[in-house]
Parts: C-alpha cells; sequence; structure tokens
C-alpha cells in the first residue's frame, strides 16, 4: 500500500531527473497526505510535471469523494473505478519516499520510510483520470500496488509499483498488455527502509525532521538484522 509520500528534491534536479518542466507553485513536501496534490507525469504530456489530486475520482464519483488513493494492478484493469484509466491513461507519480506502518505489541504501529537509495526522486506507476465539475477541470491520481519485495514484506503485506528508471518512458508510452508486466515487485537492491517517528501520524507534521531515523527502542532497528 502507499498511504502517504513525499517529494522533496529541488526543483532544478527535478527538472534534470525526468527530463520536465516544474510547476511555479511547486514546494518541497515531506509528509504528503491522501486528497493533497501530487506531482505527477502524464503519457499526455510527458515533458511537464503536473500537480494532480491524488485519490483517483471515477466520472461516476461524486467530486467531493476522497477517490482511490491506491489501486490493485492484479484487477485494475477488470475494474469499473479503473479500467478506462488503465486502457489509456498511465502516469509516474513522482517521490522522494513513501510511508508505510507496521503493527507493534503495544503502542501505535511503527511507521517506516521506504526510499530509493542514490537518486533525488523515483517514480511509482500511477493512473489518472480527468472529470469537469462546477469548479473547473479536476484532474486526480492513484497509485498501482503490487506484492512486497523482501523490504517491505516484513512491514506491510502491500506495496506501490516502483518503475526503474529504464521503464518509466515504457510505462507512458506502452499498451496495456506490455504495462501489466512492469507490475511486479521492485526488483532493485537500492530500495531501502527504516523507521521514524510517529509525527509523520499527523499529516501537519511537514517538514525536514519527518525523515529522520527514529533511534527510539521502540523502533526496532535490529529487525532486519541477520
Amino acid at each position: 500500500m502507499c498511504g502517504r509520500t513525499s517529494l522533496f528534491a529541488p526543483a532544478a534536479e527535478l527538472r534534470e531527473r525526468f527530463d520536465a518542466t516544474v510547476p511555479d507553485d511547486y514546494r518541497p513536501r515531506y509528509n504528503v497526505a491522501p486528497s493533497e496534490p501530487v506531482e505527477v507525469v502524464t503519457n499526455e504530456a510527458p515533458d511537464r510535471i503536473d500537480r494532480f489530486r491524488w485519490g483517483l475520482l471515477p466520472e461516476w464519483a461524486d467530486a467531493d469523494d476522497e477517490g482511490f488513493i491506491n489501486a490493485r494492478s492484479e484487477t485494475a484493469a477488470e475494474k469499473p473505478a479503473f479500467e478506462a484509466a488503465w486502457e489509456s491513461r498511465p502516469c509516474l507519480v513522482l517521490s522522494s519516499g513513501f510511508y508505510d506502518w507496521k503493527p507493534v505489541e503495544r503502542g501505535p504501529k511503527q511507521p517506516y520510510r521506504f526510499h530509493v537509495e542514490g537518486t533525488v526522486a523515483f517514480a511509482m506507476a500511477g493512473l489518472w483520470e480527468r472529470r469537469e465539475t462546477d469548479a473547473g477541470t479536476l484532474d486526480t491520481v492513484t497509485v498501482l500496488t503490487t506484492e512486497p519485495n523482501d523490504v517491505v514484506e516484513p512491514i506491510h503485506h502491500r506495496m506501490p509499483v516502483i518503475l526503474p528508471r529504464d521503464e518509466e518512458e515504457t510505462w507512458l508510452t506502452a499498451g496495456p498488455d506490455e504495462r501489466e508486466s512492469l507490475c511486479r515487485p521492485y526488483p532493485g537492491d537500492d530500495l531501502d527502509a527504516y523507521p521514524v517517528s510517529t509525527a509523520v501520524n499527523d499529516p501537519s507534521n511537514d517538514s525536514p525532521s519527518i525523515i529522520e531515523p527514529d533511534e527510539s527502542e521502540q523502533s526496532g532497528l535490529g529487525e532486519f538484522a541477520d
């Protein structure tokens, strides 16, 4: 699953990384919650980074609904909410790292941050939808999920579809069948996870301190040790 994300790379580095223009109102975010804008690159405008509301709203949904923040890649083509977007509206959802939560024996769930080492940002596979409302055009997006890899599995039973860099263009340009083959657990060995403070639980906490490792006893830093 992907229930919280971030994007805090400098605009110039984002522009270079994705070879796309950056919105004038872009600002670094460390704790992005559903229903908030996320940065995307769509198949419609691959040379531009846009900002869409996180939570895909199909045409038949009420415009005030929160929408679908995630979609199971294994069934998206068959679900009425996603089938049209799956067919023709793929996008990249840009991220510096996402968060998920692991149950613990006592107290609140322990949040973890996941990020790809050695890059300013990576791309998660997404689908987008456009509709007209009384307030104007509304663009929304969902993040596709898949089975977890070895890094995510100890923490959560699902993970976002993270695209290796050399597959990002293919995701945007290929047909549905080829895109389906890209929806798999992230194959790279550069995905890292570490516990962070429960301050991330509150979306109003949005500062660099959010991504600092939680070194308290509760964090269980030794869980992944041999």
